[in-house]
């Protein structure tokens, strides 16, 4: 069943502009510093000698949280609008297929496509360094790695809140608004020092990352993320859905 249901979703996505954007986000933050790069390369390698690799990505890390911010309200967004723009969804709750199956197929393909996007910009920046000539046999492969994927399973809350929301509201100016003004946040909160900034939720990609005792922060989301889908499953399980 929920097979049937994971390829019917991916049918629905074609030629919708969800695959355009998944590659976007992380094309995206390369081009910017490719540009950067590409305008000051004397003076940077210069200056950063001997830890170029570790300068790029603390350039690419502060983008990282907007960008997944963005994506996940973006994805789900897009993923429930098909549903609304046709009004299929009581056609699709009619069919002989559980609730739970297609909110966990949402989930499942919103899922696997960031990740697909997370494995975008681990080549991107692999790319981009080594284009610039920062030396393979130096490159941090470990660092890469995490910087794009430690960060998304932080943000897994995100995910499940805004798909729950997503599916939910036939008006998606509402999540796409809080979407936008977390991606916002998350620079601003980032600023606040001490326990608090470690507590808010926003935070968590960044420190999935950087700062001591990582894995917490990646369990945390991981955490939050199951509890939320969860709780949207149940909820959506009993609401009627226009």
């Amino acid at each position: 069943m929920m097979f049937k249901a994971l390829s019917s979703d991916f049918l629905k996505i074609r030629g919708k502009g969800i695959w355009f954007l998944i590659f976007l986000g992380p094309l995206g933050i390369i081009a910017m510093q490719a540009l950067n790069y590409g305008l000051r390369y004397d003076y940077l390698t210069q200056r950063y000698a001997g830890r170029l690799w570790e300068t790029l990505l603390a350039d690419i890390q502060m983008f990282v949280p907007i960008s997944l911010f963005l994506g996940v309200t973006l994805v789900s967004s897009l993923l429930a609008h098909i549903e609304h723009q046709t009004n299929a969804w009581k056609q699709l709750l009619a069919l002989p297929i559980s609730r739970n199956a297609v909110f966990f197929s949402k989930f499942a393909i919103s899922f696997l496509l960031l990740t697909l996007s997370c494995m975008v910009l681990a080549i991107g920046v692999a790319a981009l360094g080594l284009s610039l000539r920062f030396g393979m046999e130096t490159m941090p492969i470990g660092s890469i790695l995490r910087l794009s994927f430690l960060p998304f399973a932080a943000s897994l809350p995100a995910l499940a809140l805004f798909l729950w929301l997503c599916m939910l509201l036939k008006n998606q100016a509402v999540p796409i608004t809080l979407g936008v003004l977390a991606a916002i946040g998350s620079v601003f909160t980032s600023l606040i020092s001490g326990t608090l900034s470690k507590m808010l939720p926003l935070n968590w990609p960044m420190f999935g990352y950087i700062g001591p005792r990582q894995e917490l922060f990646v369990a945390a989301g991981f955490a939050a993320g199951c509890v939320i889908c969860l709780m949207g499953t149940l909820h959506f399980i009993k609401k009627d859905v226009n």
